[in-house]
Parts: C-alpha cells; sequence; structure tokens
C-alpha cells in the first residue's frame, strides 16, 4: 500500500493549500464563470504547486484512463469551426473517446496555452488545437511534449502533427475560375486579419491576379457574418466596373448577394460570385452558389487517429498533412455581360 506521502493530490489537498473550499476548486476546473478573479487565481497556483492532475470518473477505471480528447477552438459561430468540431467528435466517438473542448475569443498566445492547461487539468490525454497560433510558444510546446497533440490551421507547434487546407490553394481555384470565365479581375472580401486562414487566402488571391498580370484591388474586410459580407456587398455593388467577387466565407457571401440585389445588380448576370466552405445552404440558395469546399471530416478523422495512436502505442497513420480544396461551380457565377 502506497503511504501518504507517495499519493496523487486531491481535490481536498488543491482546496487547502489554496484557502478555498474543495466546490470552488471544482467550478475553477471546469472554467465556471461565477469564480472571482482571486479564487481562481489562488486555485490555479495551488494546482500548479502540488502537480494535480483532475480525477475523472474514467480515470477510477482499473485501466487508469480518461479516455478524453480535449479540443482548442474559436467561439466563433462560423461554419468552418462547428464542422471541424463535428469531424473530430464523429471521429472520436468511432474511437471511444470522448471530447472536452474549451472556446477562446482571441488568438494570443496567453489565451490559447491557458485553455490547453484547462484541457491538462480537466483529464484530456491528448489535445487537438484547432485554432491558428502564429509563433512558436514554449509553453505550448511544453504541453504538447506531455500530451499528444495535433494542430489543425498552421499553428508551429514542433512537437504536434500539423494538419491544415491549403487555403492559397483555396484562393487561386476561387481566382482562376472567375477569370477563366472572362473577367478583367476579381474583387476581394476577406477574413479577419488576425486569422491565418484569411491572410492566406488573400495572399492566394493576389497570387493569381499577379500570375494573370491583372491588377490587384484593394481588398475589403469582413467578420465572417452574413452582415459583414452585406455591408461590404452594399460598397461593391455601387460601382458598376465590378463583375466578379471572391468572398472568403459562403456566409458573407449570402450577405454580398443580398446587397447586390438591393443595388439592382443581377448574380450572376451583373456580378459573379465565389464563396469558400460549402455550408449546406450554398446549394439550395438562389442563385446556387459557386465555392470552395474543404474537407473537414478527412481533417477530424485524420487529427483523431494521430493523437490515438500514439496514446494507445500504435504507429501513427498521418503525417503532417495539407489537404487539397475542392471547386464546386454552381449558378452564382458567368461570363461577364458583353
Amino acid at each position: 500500500m502506497k503511504d501518504a506521502q507517495s499519493k496523487a493530490p486531491g481535490m481536498l489537498d488543491v482546496a487547502r493549500v489554496a484557502g478555498v473550499s474543495a466546490q470552488t476548486v471544482s467550478r475553477v476546473l471546469r472554467d465556471h464563470p461565477y469564480v472571482s478573479d482571486d479564487k481562481r487565481q489562488r486555485v490555479l497556483d495551488a494546482v500548479e504547486q502540488l502537480g494535480y492532475r483532475m480525477n475523472t470518473a474514467a480515470r477510477a477505471l482499473s485501466s487508469g484512463r480518461t479516455r478524453t480528447i480535449g479540443v482548442v477552438s474559436m467561439a466563433t459561430e462560423s461554419y468552418a469551426g462547428a464542422m471541424t468540431q463535428s469531424a473530430i467528435e464523429h471521429a472520436a466517438d468511432g474511437m471511444h473517446y470522448s471530447v472536452v473542448g474549451a472556446q477562446i475569443s482571441s488568438v494570443g498566445v496567453e489565451s490559447i496555452s491557458a485553455a490547453l492547461g484547462r484541457l491538462e487539468r480537466l483529464g484530456a490525454e491528448a489535445l487537438i488545437l484547432a485554432v491558428p497560433l502564429r509563433t512558436p510558444d514554449s509553453r505550448v510546446e511544453a504541453i504538447a511534449d506531455r500530451l499528444p497533440t495535433a494542430t489543425i490551421g498552421g499553428s508551429p507547434v514542433s512537437r504536434a502533427r500539423s494538419l491544415d487546407v491549403d487555403q492559397r490553394a483555396v484562393a487561386r481555384l476561387a481566382s482562376e475560375h472567375l477569370l477563366a470565365l472572362g473577367h478583367h479581375t476579381v474583387q476581394h472580401i476577406t477574413g479577419p486579419d488576425d486569422w491565418v486562414d484569411s491572410v492566406e487566402r488573400t495572399a492566394g488571391w493576389q497570387e493569381a491576379l499577379a500570375a494573370a498580370g491583372r491588377p490587384v484591388p484593394k481588398t475589403i474586410h469582413g467578420d465572417w457574418s452574413p452582415e459583414s459580407g452585406y455591408q461590404a456587398g452594399l460598397r461593391l455593388g455601387a460601382d458598376p466596373d465590378v463583375t466578379a467577387i471572391f468572398v472568403a466565407s459562403d456566409e458573407m457571401a449570402f450577405g454580398v448577394v443580398r446587397a447586390l440585389h438591393e443595388r439592382g445588380r443581377r448574380v450572376p448576370q451583373d456580378v459573379s460570385i465565389v464563396g469558400v466552405d460549402d455550408v449546406r445552404l450554398a446549394a439550395y440558395c438562389t442563385p446556387a452558389l459557386t465555392t470552395v469546399a474543404q474537407p473537414f471530416a478527412e481533417l477530424g478523422r485524420s487529427a483523431v487517429a494521430s493523437v490515438t495512436a500514439r496514446l494507445e502505442g500504435r504507429d501513427d497513420p498521418t503525417s503532417d498533412l495539407t489537404l487539397t480544396p475542392e471547386l464546386i461551380v454552381r449558378a452564382s457565377t458567368a461570363p461577364p455581360a458583353g
């Protein structure tokens, strides 16, 4: 029998060191919002001091395993984020793992490393970082060194398996399609500047226009929402020289179509539109939206396959992987009038 000194610290030990109740410790570890900043910090300091790891019900089983995968994602209603999360959960369920999530509101190093730490304290045995981290960080590297980790979105984590979609190819497919139809140039409505996907799509669009020797117009920035697409569409719809628009998401593209209609511009007779993601509504709106589909299901399956293989001591079936998007041509694109 283990003596008291060799026993792993429990929640009561954390509560004693932090000077709070066990209920407060439980709330902090579950990221409950109704805990004061002072108490939350004391609990986190005690967790770090004691090396506490949360005991879940699964860890009480004879295997000592939680069979839990932690996923860090953006706090957004975007289709891409929802589909990636769904794909991860579906793949994990098929492997008899559960998923616990931590959402962040910004892509800064502090929020990402804090979210990964919360998931580790909640008992996650492996991690999937489904947000873009722009620069390497020692805290993130340390966690990835302890737990099998996969990244989706191009985060530079040396100990993690990297899975991504070629976002420059997304933009090139859209832009080259419009140019091949005969449009002189292509306008671009971007996503937010702090998203790697958005930055890469802008770069791909610029590359396509430059390769064709076409002028590169000034971009208009959106925030992934239909409202931002609508406002951008009102601006572009007022310019009779605009005949083709590449929009960085389908949801923004729906807003653009509405704005063009209000400006008296027909899609695709007057203006052609290409979106990104191939959301379910894209095939059923009027006109049906030409878009670039991303392989969300394959991303989720590959990430789960990678981390579970390493957890179970099997050969990792994946390597660093960059997946290819697919252009889906529908009714929102046509040659320019005249």
